[in-house]
């Protein structure tokens, strides 16, 4: 995969980057650097671009979330918004996207865990509009 954007139509289209070298300045957990972060952090770099994904993915979890491991459903639906935002833009008006913000606004006592939050963004992903522009990138091929 390439790194950079490409326009699709009047979408602007994001390609994954390398993990962030430094982590935010907000997390919960601020990272401590140990011989075992680095040499993980190390290692990763030489992953495949589907690792580095993932690995992003555990990263941002584990800096928002509390101290017990869990994301508060606040929490989630904000990362959806500002951290997944070109697959969440034009949802808005899809009833299976409706459903899952009003299930974050809901119960919010209710958190999620790492599985829960992958579940989510894949969720999102499949129904995203993003998705379906790159499928047919991939079929123009």
């Amino acid at each position: 995969m390439h790194e950079g954007n490409s326009r699709r139509g009047s979408r602007q289209v994001t390609q994954p980057r390398s993990l962030p070298a430094v982590p935010n300045p907000e997390s919960r957990h601020p990272m401590k650097p140990t011989s075992m972060h680095m040499s993980f952090l190390t290692a990763l770099k030489k992953g495949s671009d589907l690792e580095k994904a993932i690995a992003t993915a555990a990263l941002i979890f584990r800096n928002s979330s509390d101290p017990d491991g869990k994301l508060g459903k606040a929490t989630a639906k904000n990362l959806l918004q500002t951290q997944f935002r070109n697959f969440t833009e034009g949802q808005e008006t899809k009833s299976n996207y409706q459903d899952i913000l009003s299930e974050l606004e809901e119960h919010t006592e209710n958190k999620l865990d790492f599985e829960d939050f992958m579940i989510l963004l894949l969720s999102v992903t499949v129904m995203s509009d993003l998705l379906q522009d790159i499928w047919s990138a991939k079929n123009d091929k």
